[in-house]
C-alpha cells in the first residue's frame, strides 16, 4: 500500500475516533483532544491510530515497574497459597470494575484503563506494612515522607525508560497520585482546573508533607472512578482471601452489611456499582445512596478490625521491620562506598545512562535513592538481598556432586 494512502485511512480513523467520542461521551467525561502533556508529542500521529489515553495505558503495561507487579503483595504475605490476591490482580480487578462505571456513565474508558493500571506501581514489597517501614525510614533519615501514590508517579514520570520517563498525560498522572484508595468518600467530584504547574507542587508535596495525599482531589471524573473503584476491588475480594485462609467465617460479616451489600465479592460489587451508577447518572460528581454508603463504611470498618489489623497477619511485624532496615542500610552503605560491582550499582543504577545518573545523583539525597530501589522491588528480590546480606556465603564444592 502506498504511504500516501496509508496515512489518509490513519487520518480518517483518527477523525472518527474523535467524532465517536464528541458523540457518545458524556459532557463531563474527558475527551482524548484534551490530552495535555509535559512534553508535546503528536499522539496519534500518522504513524499510530492508538487515541492518546489508549497509548498512555500501553506505555504503561510495557514499563518496567508494571512488570514487577507479578510478586508484590496485596494484603496477605505470609500465606503458601496460590489463590490469594497479588498486586497484580488487584490492578487488573480494579481496570475491570472503573471500566464498568466509566462505560456506563459514558465516560472515557481508555483514561480510566490507564489511571486503573498504573495506581499502585509505586508499592513496596509487602505492601502497606513495607510502605509504613519506608515511611518510617524516611522519617528518621530527614529525608521527608514515603508515599505510594507519589511514588507510581515518579516511576512513571522519573525512573522508567532508563530515566527518561513515559511522558504520560497529566490526567493519568493526576489520576495516579490522587486515587487513594483509603479513602471513603459519599461524593467525589474533580477539581477540573489543574494544570501541570498545581500537579507538579501536589506532587512535591507528597514527599515532605505527611498524608498530603489525602488532600488530593482528582482533576477528571475519571480519575474519581479509579478511586472509588481501588475500594470496590478490595473490600469484597480481600473477605475472600480472608475467608479462604480461615482468618475469618462469612457468617461474621454484620448482618447490616450482608442484608444491604450481600456477603460474597460478586454480590458486594454488584451492589456497588450499580449503585453508583444509578445515582451518578448524568452528573457532573460521582455519588452513592445513603443506605449502600453506610453499609460500605461498616464493611471498611469490619475488614480493618478482623482482617487487615488480625494478629495472624501481624504476627511477623517486627521481623519484617527489621528487615526493611537491614536492606535499607546495607544498599545505602554500598551508594555511598561507589562501588560499582555492589547489586544497587549493577542491579539498579547501571541502567541509567551517565548524563541521568548524574542528574538523579543531584536531585535527589543518597537516602532518597536507596528507597526508589527498594519501592520499586519485588518480595522476592527483597527476600534474596535480605537473605544474601545475613546469610554467611558458602565455599568449597559439594562432596556428593
Amino acid at each position: 500500500m502506498e504511504e500516501s494512502l496509508k496515512y489518509k485511512i490513519f487520518s480518517d480513523i483518527i477523525k472518527t475516533e474523535y467524532k465517536r467520542e464528541i458523540r457518545t461521551f458524556s459532557k463531563y467525561a474527558c475527551r482524548s483532544s484534551e490530552c495535555i502533556r509535559l512534553y508535546e508529542e503528536p499522539i496519534p500521529d500518522r504513524k499510530n491510530v492508538r487515541p492518546a489515553f489508549f497509548h498512555d495505558a500501553d506505555r504503561i503495561i510495557h514499563s518496567k515497574a508494571y512488570t514487577r507487579y507479578i510478586d508484590k503483595t496485596q494484603v496477605f504475605s505470609f500465606f503458601d497459597n496460590d489463590h490469594i490476591t497479588h498486586r497484580v490482580l488487584h490492578v487488573q480487578l480494579v481496570s475491570k470494575i472503573a471500566r464498568m462505571i466509566g462505560r456506563c456513565l459514558r465516560l472515557n474508558e481508555d483514561l480510566i484503563e490507564a489511571i486503573a493500571l498504573a495506581h499502585d506501581l509505586g508499592h513496596v514489597p509487602y505492601g502497606h506494612d513495607g510502605e509504613r517501614y519506608l515511611d518510617a525510614i524516611c522519617a528518621e533519615k530527614n529525608m521527608g515522607c514515603f508515599c505510594h501514590n507519589a511514588q507510581s508517579v515518579k516511576f512513571l514520570m522519573e525512573l522508567e525508560k532508563n530515566g527518561e520517563g513515559l511522558n504520560l498525560s497529566l490526567q493519568v498522572l493526576d489520576g495516579v497520585l490522587a486515587h487513594n484508595g483509603e479513602i471513603l468518600q459519599s461524593r467525589y467530584e474533580p477539581d477540573r482546573n489543574k494544570t501541570f504547574d498545581r500537579f507538579l507542587k501536589e506532587y512535591e508535596s507528597c514527599f515532605t508533607e505527611k498524608n498530603f495525599s489525602a488532600k488530593i482531589i482528582p482533576m477528571t471524573l475519571e480519575g474519581c472512578v479509579v478511586r472509588i473503584s481501588d475500594i470496590i476491588a478490595y473490600i469484597g475480594r480481600d473477605i475472600e482471601d480472608a475467608v479462604t485462609l480461615r482468618i475469618i467465617e462469612r457468617n461474621e460479616i454484620p448482618a447490616e452489611v450482608s442484608e444491604v451489600l450481600g456477603d460474597t465479592n460478586s454480590s458486594i460489587i454488584n451492589a456497588l456499582i450499580s449503585d453508583i451508577i444509578v445515582s451518578s447518572y448524568d452528573k457532573p460528581y460521582l455519588t452513592i445512596s445513603p443506605d449502600i454508603y453506610s453499609a460500605m463504611k461498616k464493611l471498611l470498618k469490619f475488614n480493618y478490625e478482623r482482617i487487615y489489623k488480625n494478629p495472624s497477619i501481624k504476627d511477623e511485624d517486627s521481623k519484617l521491620q527489621n528487615m526493611f532496615t537491614v536492606v535499607y542500610d546495607r544498599f545505602y552503605d554500598q551508594l555511598v562506598s561507589g562501588n560499582r560491582e555492589s547489586e544497587i550499582y549493577s542491579d539498579y543504577l547501571s541502567s541509567y545512562n551517565p548524563d541521568y545518573f548524574r542528574k538523579y545523583s543531584e536531585n535527589n539525597m543518597q537516602g532518597r535513592i536507596v528507597v526508589d530501589y527498594i519501592s520499586g522491588m519485588t518480595d522476592r528480590y527483597f527476600n534474596d538481598c535480605f537473605t544474601k546480606f545475613i546469610m554467611p556465603k558458602k565455599f568449597g564444592k559439594n562432596i556428593y556432586s
